[in-house]
């Protein structure tokens, strides 16, 4: 019961802890306190910087997806359907979680380490001693940018995802091109590509806001930066796959799938 009691305790501490940092972040971008050129510095370091990454990570998904479901529909003569399942797959799932993921990976490893280096050499003790608050000056910019970058790196690697889809569809499995392409038009909506949208938003957030609580907290110099840079990873990643189930229960309600579905 001790052990099951601090646990709890730790666990709503943290949250406290991320809830006052969004309340600080909150409250600059309500003032309109945001610093342009670091805002655009860091949409270059996450967003055009991970265009290799989030390309591959949508393709060979689309590609892979086809494949797999190529094999299953095979069985039941549904070859046909297979633009518009991968359409929806993509858009609604395998886009955002998978993007997610890989961008937990890259930019919050990025976020803490140079975050928590900051902190352990005193850097951010110097920002404070120079009245300059180190979220409006660290955090803002970066919560900014990944807003802004998340959805669009999302909808890229939807699009890579299809045309991988297609390719490999059409041209190594010899499927109907017009069928491909009738099936994807019907089946897929905008609800479709607003729901994988909504999703890298919410989970940019969660990724910036975590990765730049684990280095504001870093202790015990390099040590400290290594083992937060890998709670900001873990962390961020096991956030992705909860809220992941909880946003697609709610927007569900709001983005149902088409009557055809």
């Amino acid at each position: 019961m001790r052990i099951l009691g601090r646990t709890v305790l730790n666990s709503l501490s943290y949250f406290g802890q991320l809830a006052k940092l969004l309340t600080e972040i909150m409250i600059f971008l309500f003032k309109g306190r945001i610093r342009p050129r670091l805002m655009c510095r860091q949409i270059v370091n996450i967003g055009f910087s991970s265009q290799m990454v989030v390309i591959v990570t949508g393709a060979f998904t689309g590609a892979v997806f086809t494949a797999q479901t190529y094999y299953q529909a095979t069985k039941l003569d549904l070859e046909s359907g297979i633009g518009g399942l991968v359409s929806i797959a993509i858009c609604r799932e395998l886009g955002p979680v998978l993007v997610g993921l890989m961008l937990a990976g890259r930019v919050g490893a990025s976020m803490a380490a140079e975050i928590g280096t900051m902190k352990v050499t005193e850097q951010i003790d110097a920002l404070k001693t120079m009245g300059v608050s180190p979220t409006g000056y660290v955090v803002v910019p970066r919560f900014v940018a990944i807003m802004i970058s998340m959805p669009l790196l999302i909808a890229e690697a939807i699009i890579f995802g299809i045309m991988a889809s297609y390719l490999i569809a059409v041209k190594f499995y010899n499927i109907n091109s017009v069928w491909f392409l009738n099936h994807l038009n019907s089946y897929t909506e905008l609800e479709d590509i607003a729901f994988g949208m909504i999703k890298g938003f919410v989970f940019g957030i969660l990724i910036c806001l975590i990765s730049c609580h684990q280095g504001l907290v870093v202790k015990d110099g390099a040590v400290g930066v290594g083992r937060g840079t890998t709670k900001a990873v873990v962390i961020s990643s096991l956030a992705l796959l909860v809220f992941n189930f909880f946003l697609t229960i709610l927007l569900t309600n709001f983005f149902p799938f088409g009557e055809g579905v």
